[in-house]
């Protein structure tokens, strides 16, 4: 356990977001599940709200005293080739889990960014690089076990296990899941990088191309000023760039993307055949721990894609990213969970500054069918995160909060 004069207490604070971090009064930095039931009791014990943070890529507000039980090293993932699953514990990255299933020529259903924590990207919901040909991650999750605010130890079932896959961590300590896995071995992908001021119409021409592919494709777009700065590779540096992000499985890709290439020469391709473990280079997010905060809308159709601002001198730095879903998304999984309005085609994600994002959502409010909250890197209000579900799942969701969590101990991004 550490304290607030511990010398290792600020690294165990701090993860991936530095916006408005933890300040807890002792720190657990946990490397099994006995131990997080110890830290959970001690909460109990002391009577002290409990934060989690596994890589802290998603926090929205940081605790102010009480618990935080950092499971960075409790990261262990363990793969049966033969069921084509994974055990991946608490604190393991998706970067852990890649490292652990490629030998074996699996993949699991992870996001873009590697070094986001397995677990809480999937209690969202997890929307990732395959996800329209085989759902949300949440949709593949065989086991849970968690730490309720009794402090017991159990295996999520029924109610619970509807709820913690796409709950978020409203409910207990998850410990550990099982997950399924894909004999996905290699993908083609990568990002056709275009300078908007070049080739104005490459959103639009990406828009229209989303309409008639099959669901083997699961893309995205990111529109964002590139600093000039020397870290950032020449051939984008200071442009107003359109970046678009590719994953498709099978072994048509490059016929798939022609209408893509046909927009002209971009100023950085690197779409190609590419071992799944290395599927974080497709968006090629920055791995430097920052301050950030973001707004999400999910919506059902991109008519508002005019709106979204041009290049201009000394434009702020934001991103506007959107992300095609449908195919295996909008079908519900064989054994039912929370994640809401499959019925949504896109996602908008606005990141910069708060004004930035209210400015630039306004206009596709006509189409806003609800929000993923797992986007929405800012504290939100209830009625916001009751946005995030569909208004049937949200009341149980509520109920079920109440029940496992009566005395609203947990401290969690998107409280229920």
């Amino acid at each position: 356990m550490l304290t607030t004069t511990s010398p290792e207490y600020d690294d165990a604070r701090y993860g991936f977001q530095r916006r408005d971090p933890h300040r807890p009064e002792v720190i657990f930095p946990v490397t099994n599940a006995t131990e997080v039931e110890e830290a959970v009791r001690y909460a109990i014990d002391h009577d002290k709200r409990i934060a989690v943070q596994a890589s802290g890529h998603g926090l929205t507000r940081g605790i102010d005293g009480g618990v935080l039980i950092a499971t960075g090293a409790f990261n262990h993932v363990t793969v049966d080739p033969g069921k084509k699953t994974a055990w991946i514990e608490a604190g393991a990255t998706w970067r852990n889990v890649l490292a652990a299933t490629a030998p074996y020529g699996l993949a699991p259903l992870s996001g873009s960014s590697p070094g986001v924590g397995a677990i809480p990207y999937t209690l969202g919901g997890g929307l990732g690089l395959m996800a329209r040909r085989f759902g949300y991650a949440a949709d593949h999750v065989r086991r849970i076990e968690i730490v309720t605010m009794d402090g017991v130890r159990r295996d999520a079932e029924a109610d619970l296990f509807w709820a913690t896959r796409g709950g978020g961590g409203n409910f207990g300590v998850v410990t550990g899941i099982e997950v399924d896995l894909f004999d996905v071995p290699t993908l083609y992908g990568g990002s056709l990088y275009f300078d908007l001021a070049e080739h104005p119409p490459v959103p639009e021409v990406w828009s229209e191309w989303t309409r008639s592919v099959p669901e083997e494709v699961t893309s995205a777009i990111a529109i964002l000023p590139i600093p000039d700065i020397p870290q950032v590779p020449a051939p984008v540096r200071g442009k107003y760039i359109a970046q678009i992000q590719l994953a498709i499985l099978g072994g048509n890709g490059e016929e798939l993307i022609k209408p893509l290439r046909a927009i002209g020469e971009p100023a950085l391709d690197t779409v190609g055949e590419l071992p799944y473990v290395d599927s974080g280079q497709i968006f090629a997010e920055p791995e430097r721990p920052d301050s950030y905060s973001s707004r999400n809308a999910l919506v059902s159709d991109l008519d508002a894609l005019a709106t979204v601002p041009k290049p201009a001198p000394g434009a702020p730095m934001r991103v506007i990213g959107i992300r095609h879903l449908g195919g295996a998304l909008a079908r519900e999984p064989e054994v039912p969970n929370a994640v809401g309005h499959r019925d949504a085609a896109y996602s908008l994600m606005v990141l910069g500054e708060p004004e930035a994002q209210q400015t630039i959502l306004e206009p596709w409010k006509a189409s806003t069918v609800g929000r993923f909250l797992n986007f929405s890197y800012a504290p939100l209000t209830a009625d916001e995160v009751a946005d995030g579900y569909d208004p049937g799942d949200y009341e149980r969701l509520t109920e079920l909060r109440r029940r496992y969590d009566p005395d609203r101990r947990l401290h969690v991004n998107h409280q229920l």
